[in-house]
């Protein structure tokens, strides 16, 4: 009987180590926006001393060697156009906060959330449905191919490094009909209106 006793704490003790390691592990995005929260907004910033929302987009993916431009309208020319529902970490979020079309962008980091550079409040994580910017809410995109998202947006075991290389980019849409959206734009802008 104490044989069994002590197997089960054994394997009670070792099924806890493995989950605790689990729940700490972090992909490398996360690693990345973790050491920039509440770095202060700065109007045109692209360093740690300060970002705007499109500074700290394109700081955060220049880390993986992705160069995108310092320009959210810009940025939502890029990659391929996703669904709200089919989000992923690493895919980038677009909204219309001036009323003149996209002019906020964030990187969708799951659970609903996105990280991005508030005005008010810095590098910050807020739910997609914050009543603000749910009704702000124009497009998204995907930048990151299959397997940049399985090497920098999803959680690696605890303890796990990896050397960062050039993560491969999803080809730009080839062709209008994926382009951002003037549907996307009119919608935020009648959905601006109502409010």
């Amino acid at each position: 009987m104490k044989k069994l006793a002590a197997t089960v704490l054994a394997l009670i003790a070792l099924l806890m180590a493995y989950t605790t390691a689990h729940a700490s592990a972090e992909s490398r995005l996360d690693a990345v926006i973790k050491g920039l929260l509440g770095t202060p907004y700065k109007y045109g910033g692209t360093t740690t001393k300060g970002f705007d929302c499109s500074g700290f987009t394109a700081y955060v993916f220049a880390k993986f060697g992705i160069e995108l431009p310092h320009q959210s309208a810009a940025m939502a020319k890029k990659g391929v156009k996703v669904a709200k529902e089919d989000l992923r970490a690493g895919d980038l979020v677009f909204f219309n906060t001036s009323g003149k079309g996209i002019s906020h962008v964030g990187i969708y980091v799951g659970d609903g959330k996105f990280a991005h550079a508030s005005t008010s409040k810095g590098v910050v994580i807020t739910p997609l449905s914050d009543k603000y910017y749910a009704k702000r809410y124009v497009t998204a995109r995907r930048i990151l191919s299959d397997s940049a998202y399985e090497k920098i947006a999803v959680a690696q075991p605890a303890g796990q490094t990896q050397t960062p290389a050039p993560a491969e980019v999803v080809e730009d849409a080839p062709n209008a009909e994926d382009a951002p959206d003037t549907e996307d734009v009119q919608a935020a802008e009648v959905a601006e209106e109502q409010s």
